[in-house]
């Protein structure tokens, strides 16, 4: 990296950490008003609305990356422009994309932080606030957890029926209580029963300890074989292959699972009906193409913040920022799309990513030849 890039770079960081950090305090100030009686009437403490609002910057950095991208872009570049920096370079024999390089690697870079916080951050962080400001208002933390009650379970796979009474489900506890599994053959006929008041899950075994129940045997005619009580002992199960996250997954928000619990989810319930399971696809599409929205706002918004006159800036500006609702407004209707089986929801949170890549390979194509932008007849 040359002092020209370095100075180019330099030029658009500060601008891009000041429009990021505008947008999220802009956010954070409207949330705050929005729930400030919440909190007042659920007497919270500040350490509670602290949790709750460090819970949600997963997502609310993702959603603000693209836009700082492409505000960042536009005050710098167009700087630079009305200043004959750009111009100066581009004279001296540089190319614009090379003058763009270092920008564009900044691009590729906020694209991979992006993916790693759309992996599992940000997904987690979705499904905390849907909960988290009725956990507020009874007045516990944002980031307790709360028990799955009365949930019914049905592993297709392996015939196995579950029936919780409530399942405790985070990191180091996998509890359940009140269970009752059932066993049966693929005719449909009752093998095996199990009864257990607590039921313990060890992920490094993997394997199930039941506590205080019983396990009930029957024959074929459906009479009772065999049964095992075990009031005061326990009972440990190696043969089954589900764990607590799989048997909770059906009540869980396909918005707020992770790519592996997505794949999970699609894995283990494949016989589900495709309009079922098109939530679930067309997030976890969503989970890899939402982050090129940083790439994106690179090259949409550089080439319009190129401008060689002050008449130039205005137009480029403005229709960036047309641009950048477009993306916006694009990526959650064709991701609807997708969830209601409208659009095949493998590919329909791509669309805007695709159309909108052509726009901007175009956009580029056009500044780096300095030719002007093609214009429509009825814009003219």
């Amino acid at each position: 990296m040359n002092i020209l890039d370095r100075y180019v770079l330099r030029s658009f960081i500060e601008p891009f950490l000041l429009c990021l950090a505008g947008f999220i305090a802009i956010w954070l100030i409207i949330d705050v008003s929005d729930n400030f009686n919440d909190f007042l009437e659920a007497h919270a403490r500040f350490r509670t609305i602290a949790e709750y609002y460090v819970t949600q910057l997963p997502t609310v950095i993702l959603m603000s990356l693209p836009v700082g991208l492409m505000l960042g872009l536009l005050f710098s570049l167009s700087r630079m422009s009305r200043t004959n920096e750009l111009i100066s370079q581009l004279t001296a024999g540089r190319s614009v994309v090379r003058v763009l390089a270092p920008l564009i690697g900044v691009g590729v870079l906020m694209t991979a932080f992006c993916f790693w916080l759309n992996w599992e951050y940000a997904p987690h962080a979705e499904s905390i606030k849907k909960n988290a400001m009725q956990k507020i208002k009874r007045g516990k933390r944002a980031t307790d957890v709360e028990p799955v009650l009365a949930h019914l379970f049905r592993d297709r796979r392996d015939d196995r029926t579950w029936y919780v009474r409530k399942l405790i489900f985070q990191p180091g506890e996998e509890r359940m209580q009140g269970v009752h599994v059932t066993q049966q053959d693929e005719t449909g006929h009752i093998l095996k029963k199990w009864y257990a008041s607590s039921v313990y899950y060890d992920p490094v075994k993997q394997e199930w300890k039941l506590e205080k129940g019983k396990i009930v045997t029957f024959k074929p005619d459906g009479d009772v074989e065999d049964q095992d009580l075990f009031l005061r002992g326990f009972r440990i199960i190696k043969d089954w292959s589900e764990t607590p996250w799989r048997v909770a997954s059906t009540e869980l928000n396909p918005g707020g699972l992770s790519v592996h619990e997505l794949h999970d989810y699609l894995k283990y319930n494949s016989d589900f009906p495709p309009v079922l399971l098109a939530p679930y696809r067309a997030n976890l599409a969503d989970r890899y193409a939402l982050p090129f929205q940083c790439i994106l706002a690179v090259f949409l918004a550089a080439p319009l913040g190129i401008v060689y006159n002050r008449r130039g800036v205005i137009g480029g500006v403005t229709a960036a920022m047309v641009l950048l609702v477009l993306m916006i407004m694009s990526h959650s209707f064709f991701v609807m799309l997708g969830k209601g089986m409208r659009m095949n929801p493998d590919f329909s949170p791509w669309v805007p990513v695709i159309g909108l890549g052509i726009i901007g390979m175009i956009l580029m194509y056009y500044r780096s030849t300095n030719r002007d932008f093609p214009i429509p007849k009825f814009l003219t």
